[in-house]
């Protein structure tokens, strides 16, 4: 008998208030409202509190998604976090959440896809699952972005916010999770990154984020659009099929192309970075929680996921929910 694995909670996390786009010109940021509204179609976003970290946030994701699934934390035999923004440089973010959850013994390990990488842990997961050896994982994507970005550039400080993400699969006789397609290209790392490291105690390099807005914009509208279509015609539907659409929520423009070339209509996709700002391996699962929360995605509906990111990775999740 065939061994699939399907989504059976989702759990996020939003640190504090949100701070609005006159907020962050009130801190004396050189920006405004309606500069940021027009370029990117972002309003708001979460920062995480000094000292609030990314497994911290995860453990509140997780304990939501876990209760969903009705699964207590020791039956985990799998947990993978998906973050740019780790707690220490070691150990991983993951063994300080399965510490926090109590679960003793479950495989436990951090990936690194910057935005994409909730899509490509999920895809990870299902592969653990499908190959017998796991039967229920917890995907985590966490991040604190805000602790990477420069200030002083209101190119890139206006454009991230912090938070948690989480979903549990489990092994099941049903189909779920239907196809995954995973891609990245080294020679564009320039585009998007943190060129910077700790050597001998001193941070060498550029320590925050920096990127190429157009570049980035136009790779993000290409490969999100053929990923999509990859996925759908290894499920063996066309895009048209699906009932709902949610892409890693970077900036409003990217999304309308996204789904536009899918020829998919705005009321099919899911849109959350109006009020989160870009959560890099966050915004993906923050914004199928929503979803699920508020009713709009149903049991027995198609979903695709996608993210693209610093790498330059992409990818794509089609699931029947």
């Amino acid at each position: 008998m065939s061994i699939y694995s399907r989504i059976a909670g989702v759990g996020s996390y939003l640190p504090g208030n949100p701070v609005s786009n006159d907020d962050l010109v009130a801190r004396g940021i050189d920006t405004s409202d309606e500069w940021i509204v027009t370029r990117t179609g972002i309003r708001a976003r979460h920062l995480a509190a000094a000292g609030q970290t990314s497994s911290q946030m995860g453990r509140e994701a997780a304990e939501k998604a876990l209760a969903m699934a009705g699964i207590d934390a020791a039956e985990l035999d799998l947990i993978i976090v998906a973050t740019s923004t780790p707690d220490y440089i070691f150990p991983s973010t993951a063994c300080l959440l399965q510490g926090a959850l109590g679960n003793k013994g479950a495989t436990a390990f951090d990936l690194q896809a910057v935005c994409s990488g909730f899509v490509y842990a999920l895809s990870v997961a299902d592969k653990f699952i499908r190959s017998g050896t796991h039967k229920k994982a917890l995907v985590v994507g966490a991040e604190t972005f805000s602790r990477i970005l420069d200030w002083k550039d209101r190119g890139t400080c206006v454009l991230f916010g912090d938070g948690a993400g989480a979903v549990v699969l489990e092994a099941s006789a049903q189909p779920g999770i239907l196809a995954t397609a995973l891609h990245a290209d080294g020679s564009q790392v320039g585009i998007l990154s943190v060129p910077g490291q700790v050597a001998a105690g001193q941070v060498t390099g550029d320590p925050f984020l920096r990127m190429e807005g157009q570049a980035v914009f136009k790779t993000a509208v290409r490969v999100l659009a053929d990923v999509a279509e990859e996925c759908c015609t290894a499920a063996g539907i066309a895009s048209g099929e699906l009932d709902w659409l949610i892409p890693h929520q970077a900036n409003i423009r990217i999304i309308d192309a996204t789904s536009k070339k899918l020829g998919l209509s705005r009321d099919k996709v899911v849109v959350t970075v109006d009020r989160h700002g870009n959560t890099s391996a966050a915004s993906v699962p923050l914004a199928l929680d929503e979803a699920v929360r508020d009713g709009r995605i149903q049991r027995g509906q198609k979903v695709l996921l996608e993210g693209v990111g610093g790498g330059f990775t992409w990818g794509a999740v089609l699931f029947q929910f």
